[in-house]
């Protein structure tokens, strides 16, 4: 499972699907969000601007992606 590290308090989901490489454009991530192909912590998530803290997992695309800081 590949990792993303916090640089502050919290990441917001749609910051962190680019930062993992899930998708390539804020567009991107707002449409794959909004269609409900992500999963926060085992539940899916509509909300782009959802604060991710320390140790919160994102599943998209057959990808899982932990928050740690």
């Amino acid at each position: 499972m590949e990792t993303i590290e916090l640089r502050e308090e919290y990441i917001k989901l749609g910051q962190a699907l680019k930062a993992a490489g899930m998708v390539s454009s804020g567009v991107e991530a707002k449409v794959v969000i909004q269609d409900g192909l992500v999963k926060v912590n085992g539940v899916i998530e509509y909300q782009r601007g959802k604060k991710l803290y320390n140790g919160a997992i994102i599943e998209f695309d057959g990808q899982s992606v932990k928050i740690v800081g």
